[in-house]
């Protein structure tokens, strides 16, 4: 029995790793639960799974919960960073799955690497922001980090049984979201709504921007030229509108081998807590038939801007893809209040990045202190587009 320990376990990826795993009796143990702001939901989940641990974002919710707990549980409920912390290194797991939203993943999935805990990797900024220390810390460890991005485990089974020195490239697929033939004065006059209805994923509200964005794939592209150690230049991006081919690996013999199935998470969720094994589901079979024709584009890097300046805070390295990540969070979520358009993302973004001076090599503080100081200053923009 594997004992996994979920952070942002009321997140989209959370509750679909909570379904899998209520799917497979006698094959998991919940030992922990770290969720936000979302105590309702934690409280049910705490009732079914029995954790030892669960977290809040607060010690007002930490309370909250305990009072509406009572004393018939024995999970013991814990609040802020200390808490996610405590939960990311729970003695008695042998997997965390990191799916908190944004920058707040990465140090408790150091955390949890510290302690030698295997990562099932959901939060991608983890390795967008400190790409290097992260991997250097896991190998010192002995740990193991399984993607969990549909895109990502696409391309770990493709490499299953091949030798890395044989990739010539990845190629990573998108959906392009819900405005990839939309016209430039289309773009200006999205609306949240508009940009939240995702043409194949159900997904959390941010990830679903970064979608329609493409945001999300430059993140991508970052996150897979650290995962699987290829220069940034060996990884491209394509335009799939049906979402069955998950990612595509080529070889240097010219031989393209792809990862296919219906675009539900709890497949490559599935196969992340299993690994090197495999689930039965019976309820995630792909229909090639019913599929029908599968298209592929390029993209095209005026409508999706943010790509481009994914590419460029790779290329620089340094503290640049912390900036670039927690200056798009900023701009996303002021685009989902209505403080600014769709196409002020990438502007802003790349107004916050022009101003950063890069640290070439930073420590995790630098990096941490990276993103705080694009947050101020993306901030600052937004109240001036504002003004």
């Amino acid at each position: 029995m594997k004992r996994v320990a979920i952070l942002g376990s009321t997140g989209s990826i959370g509750c679909s790793t909570l379904d899998v795993i209520g799917s497979n009796p006698g094959e998991f143990q919940v030992t922990a639960l770290a969720a936000g702001r979302n105590a309702g939901l934690l409280k049910e989940q705490i009732g079914r799974f029995r954790p030892r641990l669960a977290v809040v974002a607060d010690e007002e919710l930490a309370a909250s919960l305990r009072s509406s707990l009572g004393g018939a549980t024995q999970t013991a409920v814990l609040a802020g960073p200390e808490g996610y912390r405590e939960a990311a290194a729970a003695g008695g797991t042998d997997m965390v799955v990191s799916a908190m939203v944004g920058a707040a993943g990465l140090v408790p999935t150091l955390s949890a690497i510290e302690a030698g805990r295997d990562i099932a990797l959901a939060n991608k900024e983890t390795l967008v922001m400190a790409g290097g220390i992260v991997l250097r810390q896991a190998a010192q460890k002995g740990v193991r980090i399984i993607p969990v991005d549909s895109e990502h485990s696409a391309i770990f089974q493709c490499l299953q049984g091949h030798r890395r020195q044989d990739v010539r490239r990845i190629l990573l697929t998108a959906s392009g979201g819900p405005f990839r033939k939309a016209s430039p004065e289309r773009l200006k006059a999205v609306t949240p709504a508009e940009a939240l209805r995702h043409p194949n994923w159900s997904m959390g509200r941010k990830i679903t921007i970064d979608s329609a964005t493409m945001m999300n794939k430059g993140l991508e592209v970052i996150e897979a030229a650290w995962l699987f150690e290829v220069p940034l230049s060996a990884v491209e991006v394509l335009i799939h509108p049906q979402s069955i081919v998950h990612s595509l690996v080529e070889y240097r013999d010219g031989s393209q081998i792809a990862q296919m199935g219906v675009p539900d998470m709890r497949v490559p969720i599935s196969y992340a807590l299993s690994f090197p094994g495999r689930l039965s589901r019976s309820d995630t079979t792909l229909d090639l038939v019913k599929a029908g024709t599968l298209e592929f584009f390029a993209p095209d890097p005026e409508r999706f801007a943010c790509l481009g300046l994914a590419y460029r805070a790779a290329e620089a390295g340094g503290t640049l893809p912390a900036v670039l990540n927690g200056a798009n969070e900023i701009a996303v979520a002021a685009f989902l209040d209505a403080r600014i358009g769709f196409m002020d993302i990438p502007r802003v973004i790349q107004g916050v990045m022009d101003r950063h001076g890069v640290l070439p090599d930073p420590t995790i503080d630098q990096v941490l202190g990276a993103d705080q100081w694009a947050r101020r200053e993306t901030e600052n923009m937004i109240a001036r587009i504002g003004n």
